[in-house]
């Protein structure tokens, strides 16, 4: 049920980058931070390397990648080794995807209360006492 947006930049061109970096990020929440990837919805973003700043240069004069990933996750339902894990997991397999990447490369795990998130029209609240009471999350 994740919600991620996927912002990078790289000097790699591939007519699949997109879809890999989806795949990738993908694969890595499902596996590490236990997410259902029929329900997590990606969106990914190409930003120009001259755009992009780090450190006072352009990523594009340091001829690095780097990327910004937002992800939220209902609060409580990862633990912080889950979520180094995937930190770590995630820098790793973006440096294979693209390329060397700037230290200041970010992921931000936003963890939202289950009253004000969710999807379909209802709260994950909303599902999480539907399952407790075994009944549909709109009979909750």
């Amino acid at each position: 049920m994740p919600l991620i947006t996927v912002s990078y930049t790289t000097s790699r061109q591939s007519p699949s980058l997109k879809a890999d970096i989806a795949s990738a990020v993908s694969e890595l929440t499902a596996k590490i931070l236990h997410k259902d990837p029929k329900i997590t919805a990606i969106v990914v973003r190409a930003v120009d390397a001259g755009d992009w700043f780090a450190g006072g240069q352009s990523l594009a004069e340091q001829r690095l990648a780097s990327y910004w990933i937002d992800i939220h996750v209902t609060e409580g339902t990862n633990t912080k080794d889950e979520k180094a894990a995937y930190l770590a997991a995630m820098f790793k397999r973006m440096a294979e995807i693209l390329g060397p990447l700037h230290p200041e490369t970010y992921l931000h795990v936003d963890e939202v209360k289950g009253d004000a998130y969710g999807f379909g029209g209802l709260t994950q609240e909303r599902r999480y006492i539907a399952g407790k009471l075994e009944v549909s999350p709109a009979a909750a």
